[in-house]
């Protein structure tokens, strides 16, 4: 008899953007005319860069010529993409990497939901909370979360809040842990370590033989001089770090899937009698077993984004959403409302009002201003009197949003 895997049966069914779904649904049912504005959305709608165009339509007709064509892609990716990477995103600011260090993929939540499978089942996590939920849901899968107390934490999971009373700084663990998940810029509070706060972690990661996962999908929209763009821009990180990086909200590639991961070879795990493991060496193994490359086509289309015209078309779609991002924050905060993030990040981390819940202010928005909002609770328990707006959307529905939010409020 075949057995299912039953710590997926652990992930509770009410998904948050499946409930958001079904109140949705529910509210267009009842009120057909409605027109709803959703300053909740998480996807980009900006097109993506013409120069990616081109260069995705020109690697579609390489495909059409038995000279050029392109069938899997190398385990780790191609060396052209890789080249531009590390050229681009890492050697200019004082970062040095191998091509070996570079996997590309399909998207950063691909990789930081799968990395765990090469550390044990039975490691330690920390999380930030909020915090993304698929972090919190791949390590559930695998059993290393442990149980769910009281609908929102996990037994084996060490939380540390971040609220406005620590300006959104996660603290330090007063224990040590196997494993921490960091993203800065952050989703959903849209607020960013410094250099010297993320220095403590990487400190702290040493001291404690701890791992980094740093999801940095968010880098491209800092605007601030002090805000590092990479972990590894703080001395010793690349023996505690791996970093996730995306093309999807930088460059609109949500619906193209492409992104990379960087895997330091100086970063090792133990066994259990002591032996120390490159993390590099396992992630490739694992990689060239599950993993077909991401494709041809779509590593074409992120090469583009490294040209002089790309990283000025990628400009002008990054200002256009940190435009919007300006307005709403602008708006919201002349009600009075307690507003965060929006200045290194598409996201908005809004304080309910009157101590409403989340999903109750969720509620008063769309029934009341036809505005869909994501509930904080959704991201975890620090998250229950917030809700989380985004960037993404057209510039016109944006304002148009926040004059109906303000006409409630």
């Amino acid at each position: 008899m075949a057995l299912v895997n039953e710590h997926l049966l652990k992930l509770p069914d009410n998904y948050l953007f499946a409930d958001l779904a079904k109140r949705i649904n529910s509210y267009k049912i009842t009120h057909p005319k409605a027109e709803i504005i959703n300053l909740g959305i998480g996807d980009v709608t900006r097109p993506i860069p013409q120069v990616c165009i081109d260069a995705m339509h020109k690697a579609i007709d390489d495909q059409t010529n038995p000279l050029t064509f392109h069938g899997y892609s190398p385990g780790q990716g191609y060396n052209f993409l890789i080249d531009a990477i590390i050229k681009n995103d890492y050697a200019s600011r004082g970062i040095n990497l191998e091509r070996s260090e570079i996997f590309i993929n399909d998207g950063a939540k691909t990789d930081s939901g799968n990395f765990g499978e090469i550390l044990r089942h039975d490691n330690s996590i920390g999380v930030t909370d909020p915090i993304y939920p698929a972090y919190i849901d791949s390590n559930v899968s695998c059993g290393r979360a442990g149980t769910l107390d009281d609908g929102y934490k996990w037994s084996n999971v060490i939380y540390m809040p971040c609220t406005p009373e620590n300006n959104f700084i996660p603290p330090i663990p007063q224990q040590r842990v196997d494993i921490v998940y960091l993203c800065f810029p952050n989703n959903p509070t849209g607020t960013a370590l410094s250099k010297s706060e993320l220095r403590k972690w990487v400190n702290y990661a040493l001291e404690n033989d701890t791992i980094i996962l740093f999801d940095a999908a968010y880098e491209a929209y800092i605007q601030q001089p002090d805000i590092p763009h990479s972990i590894y821009e703080i001395k010793g990180a690349k023996k505690v770090a791996v970093e996730f990086r995306s093309f999807s909200k930088t460059a609109g590639f949500t619906g193209i899937r492409c992104g990379y991961t960087v895997v330091p070879k100086e970063v090792t795990a133990s066994t259990l009698n002591g032996k120390r493991i490159s993390l590099n060496r396992l992630w490739l193994q694992r990689q060239c077993t599950k993993f077909n490359g991401a494709s041809y086509i779509s590593q074409r289309g992120a090469e583009a984004i490294y040209t002089p015209e790309g990283k000025q078309q990628v400009k002008y779609i990054i200002d256009y959403y940190m435009e919007n991002a300006y307005i709403m924050k602008k708006g919201l905060s002349d009600t009075g409302l307690e507003v965060y993030g929006g200045e290194n990040a598409p996201y908005l981390w809004i304080k309910a009002p009157n101590q409403l819940s989340s999903w109750k202010f969720f509620d008063k928005l769309l029934y009341e201003a036809q505005i869909v909002c994501t509930p904080g609770i959704g991201f975890g328990p620090s998250g229950n009197e917030f809700i989380r707006l985004t960037s993404f959307g057209d510039k016109e529905k944006c304002k148009e949003g926040i004059n109906r939010i303000k006409r409630i409020i």
